[in-house]
């Protein structure tokens, strides 16, 4: 399984402070937020990760992790998304990269307390298909959410107006090799994007989505000033990647 972090955005709900920077390379407690994912990733037994960047500040990133060895990488390589075309867009640059592997797929400031070891040991006893993970938020209106049936999600609804479940689906997605051939199919959105809800959707409708939901605290630190604030907080309290209870 190979490992793509997406850490491109204009940053611009976090303005002024992405005024002059890549809101991925802003500190969250001790670290620049980009060090979460990637330490996610190599605690998961990932060893080759693309990062997927893009803006006017694209370059610092290599200037900041190198070849990605100090995280226990084999390598970590680059790519440059041009424009905002969406997650699953942005996905799509990495085909050449997984070359038919697997893939990992972490937002670049998505942040957990534990690490997600054992769902990528899951997913890959799966064997094909896509898992996703949820966490439970008190404002689900603002996410993509899942509609439960027990165990299993049925669907996801993004930014639903009347949310059928506080189950929020995080920015940390397990891909097999058949997502970018679902990528090609898809239509952009109202916003003008690829939605990656609608990717989640179509694995779904094969019955080959499976979902975990996570321990701890999730933090989507980038989502605007007040949950960055937060993140650096939680982090500070509680840390971040560690091992499972």
């Amino acid at each position: 399984m190979k490992g793509v972090i997406l850490a491109g955005g204009t940053g611009s709900r976090m303005l002024p402070l992405t005024k002059v920077t890549n809101k991925h390379l802003l500190p969250i407690y001790n670290k620049p937020m980009i060090y979460y994912p990637l330490e996610c990733m190599a605690k998961a037994g990932i060893e080759e990760v693309l990062l997927v960047t893009g803006g006017n500040n694209s370059g610092e990133f290599i200037r900041l992790l190198g070849n990605g060895r100090e995280f226990g990488l084999k390598n970590l390589n680059y790519t440059y998304q041009e424009g905002a075309g969406g997650i699953a867009q942005a996905l799509g640059l990495a085909e050449y990269f997984a070359g038919g592997d697997s893939i990992l797929l972490i937002l670049g400031d998505n942040i957990l307390e534990y690490t997600i070891r054992e769902s990528c040991k899951r997913f890959r006893h799966q064997g094909q298909g896509a898992k996703i993970l949820l966490s439970q938020v008190e404002n689900p209106k603002a996410y993509g959410v899942a509609e439960m049936e027990g165990e299993s999600v049925k669907r996801i609804v993004e930014k639903p107006a009347n949310p059928k479940s506080n189950w929020a689906v995080i920015g940390i997605y397990f891909y097999d090799d058949k997502v970018f051939d679902i990528v090609r199919t898809l239509k952009p959105s109202a916003r003008n994007e690829l939605e990656i809800t609608d990717v989640n959707n179509a694995y779904i409708e094969r019955g080959e989505m499976t979902a975990d939901k996570v321990q701890g605290f999730w933090a989507d630190a980038g989502e605007n000033i007040d949950f960055y604030l937060k993140s650096c907080n939680m982090v500070a309290e509680h840390g971040a990647n560690k091992d499972a209870k």
